[in-house]
């Protein structure tokens, strides 16, 4: 019987074919007392499993292939801390000592009082965090259980993979897990899976940010699709709607056959735009530049056609390293690789803009916050530690010496925080003469992600060079919704008239004041908001280079001059999101497609 399971869509694409299907370890854990005398081997051979685990993940990142996404590597970093934390090991010997308990169910036991600790934080990033935890311990579970990771255990359905055929789909396999770790996923990669749906996760946990990153169609937090998937069953994954198909009919089998080769199909229309100049019907050049958030992501933006770096987030350089940030010369190298790595091309940098959902794990912040988002974050954080943010400034200054490097400044609202923010880029550059250190000019940079910023553009452009619009906080702070919150997810609304009054006001005074203005959030890569954006006048689109092709083929097939009046019935609109979808842009405006 045919019947769906509904989860959330975090990558892209349909995968089609039989489940192979991987258990939780901790579903069978063996809970038994040891003799006083057993205590010592018991904690022996916690220690040996622990061990045998950190040099498998050691093993797994010294033979990751060139081309594994980095946050996999950042991931395995992640784990191994973890493993290497004695909070754990030493919470597991206790049990063993105190409560005679062996090893496996010492194990459990600790892992349910650290797991409950990260499920009352505040943070949901942290909290989501948990899941690493549970992965490390289960992986501990399955070495003292004699069994490997996750993938290894998951066997092929019976029947060879030749014979899974309907018609002329040549079916893969599929994996169903309750939940799956990166040095899982890196497994994963290399295996003939393409495609995998888990109990567990949400839009921001690891099994997302890899499955984007990997490009494999997947959806997360399907609940139970573990226990109601049975073994070599029919599967789809739908990874655009976050929906599990399980024994499809021969006509919905059929069907998304057809939808997954013409899905096919359009990655290699797409793929021809690559060289193709970003140039609408009246002419208008766009500038397609990508978001990226380590060095080695510049190859996927130059693959993707980008013409720069529009945002790079250097914060990725200095989580996971349990406080202890990086020095000038580390991030001196970094930025330089992501210089050179594009040939040429600019680079815009950020500074570290950490809080909220990015928490940095330094000893010497370690205040709470009842509202992370509203309290001392990005710049805020900088200028409350100018030695750390002088290091970064004098790191990127240096960086600059070798290609067009831009310096963007996040979440500025006062003008008390632009003058210290100048001051102290002139400081580095002060400091770096008197030391002799080569560096080179930047463009300086604001970003406008506080609805007190949209309203002093003025201010913000006497002081910059451009402007750069990060819609995902904008929307955020604008609507007073917290965007990680579930309970008010649904009043994240981008399309809200005060939202694109704010984002079409501050397109318009940079035009008037001849400085450039790009957008950085989500709202760039989505298709359906790159003809509106056009319309009201944006030139400069950042994002994930994945999407870049995509919304490059619906510039190629836009008119600006016809979509500009259009931008503005929607904008002047009480309820911009129904209007838009009554009201499609003047046919001129948009070239049909080929």
């Amino acid at each position: 019987m045919t019947f769906s399971i509904h989860g959330l869509a975090v990558a892209r694409g349909i995968a089609i074919g039989r489940a192979v299907l991987v258990a939780s370890s901790r579903v069978d854990v063996a809970h038994y007392f040891v003799s006083p005398d057993q205590v010592s081997s018991e904690i022996r051979r916690l220690r040996v499993a622990r061990d045998a685990v950190v040099d498998e993940l050691q093993r797994l990142q010294k033979d990751m292939p060139k081309d594994a996404p980095h946050e996999l590597a950042a991931l395995l970093d992640v784990h191994l801390m973890l493993l290497q934390d004695e909070e754990l090991t030493a919470g597991v010997v206790q049990w063993i000592k105190t409560r005679l308990y062996n090893a496996e169910w010492a194990l459990t036991s600790q892992l349910e009082i650290i797991v409950r600790q990260f499920e009352e934080m505040e943070d949901p990033y942290l909290r989501e965090r948990k899941a690493d935890m549970e992965q490390v311990g289960e992986r501990v579970l399955h070495c003292l259980k004699g069994t490997g990771s996750l993938v290894a255990q998951a066997k092929r359905p019976q029947r060879p993979q030749q014979e899974l055929q309907l018609g002329d789909i040549d079916v893969p396999l599929v994996l169903v897990a309750h939940d799956l770790s990166p040095a899982d996923m890196l497994q994963f990669k290399q295996s003939v899976f393409t495609g995998f749906v888990t109990d567990v996760g949400g839009k921001t946990s690891h099994t997302a940010i890899v499955a984007r990153s990997l490009d494999i169609p997947a959806v997360v937090g399907a609940r139970t699709a573990s226990q109601l998937v049975k073994q070599d069953d029919w599967v789809i994954i739908d990874g655009d709607a976050g929906v599990v198909i399980v024994d499809p009919s021969p006509i919905i089998l059929a069907d998304y056959g057809f939808k997954q080769r013409q899905g096919d199909l359009e990655r290699e229309r797409l793929a021809r735009l690559r060289h193709t100049p970003s140039v609408t019907l009246d002419g208008q050049k766009i500038e397609l530049l990508a978001n990226i958030e380590m060095p080695e992501d510049t190859q996927a933006a130059l693959t993707a056609g980008a013409l720069g770096v529009g945002l790079f987030r250097s914060e990725f350089l200095f989580m996971g390293r349990q406080g202890h940030l990086p020095d000038e010369e580390a991030q001196y190298l970094a930025y330089r690789r992501a210089v050179d790595g594009m040939n040429g091309l600019p680079v815009t940098i950020r500074t570290v803009d950490v809080g909220a959902d990015k928490p940095l794990d330094d000893s010497r912040h370690e205040a709470s916050h009842l509202n992370p988002a509203l309290g001392l974050r990005a710049i805020r954080w900088c200028l409350a530690d100018p030695a750390m943010f002088l290091t970064q400034l004098r790191a990127i200054l240096r960086a600059a010496a070798h290609g067009q490097v831009n310096l963007l400044i996040p979440m500025l609202a006062h003008g008390s925080e632009i003058r210290q923010t100048l001051a102290l880029i002139e400081q580095a550059r002060q400091e770096l003469d008197r030391r002799g250190a080569a560096h080179g000019p930047v463009r300086l940079g604001a970003m406008i992600e506080i609805p007190a910023a949209a309203l002093s553009l003025r201010m913000f452009l006497k002081h910059f060079d451009f402007l750069s619009i990060g819609t995902n906080d904008l929307i955020q702070y604008t609507l007073a919704i917290d965007r990680a919150d579930e309970s008010v997810a649904h009043l994240y609304d981008p399309m809200h008239p005060a939202v694109l009054r704010l984002i079409a006001d501050t397109i318009a005074e940079s035009q008037r004041q001849g400085k450039s203005v790009s957008i950085c959030g989500e709202m760039a890569g989505d298709v359906t908001m790159t003809r509106l954006l056009l319309g009201l006048g944006l030139r400069s689109f950042s994002m994930h280079p994945s999407q870049i092709l995509s919304v490059k083929q619906q510039v190629l097939r836009s008119d600006c001059t016809k979509l500009a009046p259009w931008a503005e019935q929607v904008l002047d609109s009480e309820d911009p999101a129904s209007c838009m979808a009554r009201s499609s842009p003047p046919q001129q405006a948009i070239l049909k497609p080929y």
